[in-house]
């Protein structure tokens, strides 16, 4: 049985912004084959980085990866919030391990994607492969900073400390309201692209795997460089934004990939 929202759940995300869903939202079976679809992406094609181990987008690559993007269990969990016509703008594995897991300041997905997404409605739901704590660097949000999205940003001091080199200005937002998105494996939490968030730097010898998916209404206009290809796609219901849409049955060339 998927993992519906309540009407509570539901007007908490449109309160804070965020939400955890604190009970498995596969089905066991499924849930044991992204783990392990999970563990052989990173054996073959981690983006080996300094602070993180990242693979964006996998589905480009793999169409297999639909089978738990466009998995019923998922798109209604999401539907009460994009609607009935939904698209997938992104995807991403992201391990954290103890001796590379840096400090993430607290930024906007959105500042990132403003020229890009039109109207800026995007729904993250983050799935725990394993545990997610305070210790291991789970995610942080700040409840209600959904509501702007564009916060003003500065410089971090020590770079070499952080994922990001910039974050948002200190009077922008009251960390001491930040929740902590704490998960067991097959739980998960959603979030608004808009939301303040971050993540500290790891003080336990746990590794903090996940799997995050970008969905959005359909009716959100893509708008790419000229020459840029981002293949999206069409989930669930109809597409009357008239998006150009990738083929879930097709691989696309690595060349296109963007971290």
């Amino acid at each position: 049985m998927s993992a519906i929202l309540t009407d509570e759940e539901i007007a908490v995300y449109q309160r804070d912004g965020a939400i955890i869903i604190d009970r498995s939202v596969l089905p066991p079976k499924k849930f044991s084959g992204l783990q392990k679809i999970t563990e052989e992406k990173f054996e073959a094609a981690a983006v080996d980085m300094p602070d993180i181990q990242l693979i964006d987008c996998p589905h480009w690559a793999d169409p297999t990866m639909f089978d738990w993007i466009f998995a019923d269990e998922l798109l209604d969990l999401v539907e009460p919030l994009t609607g009935p016509n939904i698209a997938v703008f992104a995807s991403h594995f992201l391990r954290k391990t103890p001796e590379r897991c840096k400090r993430v300041s607290w930024h906007e997905d959105s500042s990132y994607w403003k020229d890009r997404l039109q109207p800026m409605k995007v729904v993250s739901v983050l799935i725990a492969l394993s545990p997610a704590t305070r210790g291991n660097g789970c995610l942080r949000v700040i409840p209600g900073s959904h509501r702007h999205g564009y916060s003003q940003y500065h410089d971090v001091d020590d770079q070499a400390t952080e994922v990001f080199h910039s974050e948002v200005n200190a009077d922008q937002f009251d960390e001491s309201t930040a929740m902590d998105l704490v998960l067991e494996p097959n739980q998960a939490s959603i979030h608004d692209g808009r939301i303040i968030h971050g993540s500290d730097a790891s003080s336990n010898p746990v590794t903090r795997v996940s799997f995050g998916i970008r969905y959005i209404p359909a009716a959100v206009a893509y708008h790419g460089q000229v020459d840029e290809i981002f293949p999206t796609y069409l989930a669930r219901g109809e597409d009357p934004a008239g998006n150009h849409r990738g083929d879930p049955t097709q691989a696309y060339p690595p060349s296109i990939f963007i971290a």
